[in-house]
């Protein structure tokens, strides 16, 4: 089967199963521990209910919007996500490519196999780099300093992995990079020959030899002081948190709970999205990531609140089914399924789209209680 032959993002999924080394498949697809809250991510979108209008002239529907002041073709844009050769040997710059034909943000990851420079070099494109907190600050300041110079737009600070979440699939299989697979934004700056060896995954060791446990608000100033960029906290699902985050400057919110690969059995982010836009209050944009995987999900998130939302395992899955074209694929099926629903819902443009739309489990089941 081709990727043309591809309807959904599951079959793109199914796909990349069957062409990917069980190592690298089971990398991409896999949660932590008992994977409760990597499928809870999704069934979570099941349960809240469209409400579309009637008899409403849809014979123009644009998906445009504005991300921190960047016009794209759809708040649907591309989250951080590792190691991209190990799906496609182009890596990062063939889904930087398709990102860009699509006119939409990549937020690249500092875990990428294509260094910043390299996805940089691939021509355009409004990008964001994702930035862990090394121990060695100096080389956390001069990453951030590449991306400035590089061309990035903004830095997206990842706050929920002060360790790495027990990946059991990665355990299992031994996860180990093969050769021709590196973190190429470090090369250079660390030295991992002689890391100790914490855990039977490599990934794992690779965290808790390097990442400073210490990160905490105080880290989110320092962070500020050294570049001029807007930074957005990824992986808020609480509305202390978002408070907290508001509070400490930052340009924008991602509830996000790392496509479930941290701490299982915390909330779907769809399921606290609402809360934490209420907590904020229109300070800064916030964003959603987890488990999108139709276009109605990316318009159930907008309804709630969200200001975009971020995918990252289809784009992955898309690049291992057939690379460049693939994402893009991948990305113009989400935009013509939300395309699709905007009109059957009544809805023209982006900023129609309100929360009068949708109707959570507690609204359906307080309306049937209140009728018995």
């Amino acid at each position: 089967m081709s990727s043309q032959e591809l309807v959904n993002l599951d079959e793109f999924e199914a796909l990349a199963k069957t062409k990917l080394p069980k190592m690298a498949f089971d990398y991409f697809a896999s949660g932590s521990e008992d994977e409760n809250s990597l499928r809870e991510n999704r069934n979570a979108f099941s349960r809240i209910r469209l409400r579309p209008r009637i008899l409403v002239d849809v014979s123009s529907v644009d998906t445009s919007t504005t991300v921190l002041g960047f016009r794209i073709s759809m708040p649907i844009m591309v989250a951080p996500t590792a190691l991209h050769k190990f799906a496609h040997p182009e890596g990062e710059v063939a889904t930087a490519r398709a990102i860009s034909a699509a006119d939409t943000i990549m937020i690249l990851s500092s875990s990428s196999s294509c260094s910043m420079e390299e996805v940089a070099a691939t021509g355009p494109g409004v990008r964001f780099f994702q930035l862990y907190v090394y121990k060695d600050r100096n080389i956390t300041t001069r990453l951030v300093h590449r991306a400035e110079d590089a061309g990035y737009s903004a830095i997206v600070l990842t706050v929920d992995t002060p360790r790495l979440g027990r990946r059991e699939a990665d355990l299992k299989n031994k996860f180990k990079l093969p050769p021709h697979v590196s973190y190429k934004n470090v090369e250079g700056l660390l030295n991992v020959n002689n890391l100790e060896k914490t855990s039977d995954s490599e990934l794992a060791a690779w965290a808790d030899n390097l990442f400073d446990r210490s990160l905490n608000w105080k880290d989110v100033k320092w962070l500020q002081s050294i570049t001029k960029l807007p930074v957005i906290l990824k992986g808020i699902l609480t509305v202390e948190d978002a408070i907290l985050a508001v509070q400490a400057g930052a340009a924008g919110i991602m509830v996000s709970n790392h496509g479930a690969r941290q701490l299982d059995y915390v909330p779907a982010t769809i399921s606290v999205l609402e809360e934490v836009v209420k907590a904020v209050g229109g300070q800064v944009p916030v964003f959603l990531d987890g488990g999108i995987r139709r276009g109605t999900d990316v318009f159930k998130a907008l309804a709630l609140g969200a200001s975009g939302v971020f995918v990252g395992r289809p784009s992955v899955f898309g690049l291992a089914v057939d690379g460049e074209a693939g994402v893009r694929k991948v990305l113009q099926m989400l935009q013509n399924e939300l395309e699709i629903t905007m009109a059957l819902m009544g809805v023209c443009s982006i900023k129609q789209i309100c929360r009068n739309h949708v109707q959570t489990e507690h609204e359906h089941h307080t309306a049937i209680n209140s009728k018995l």
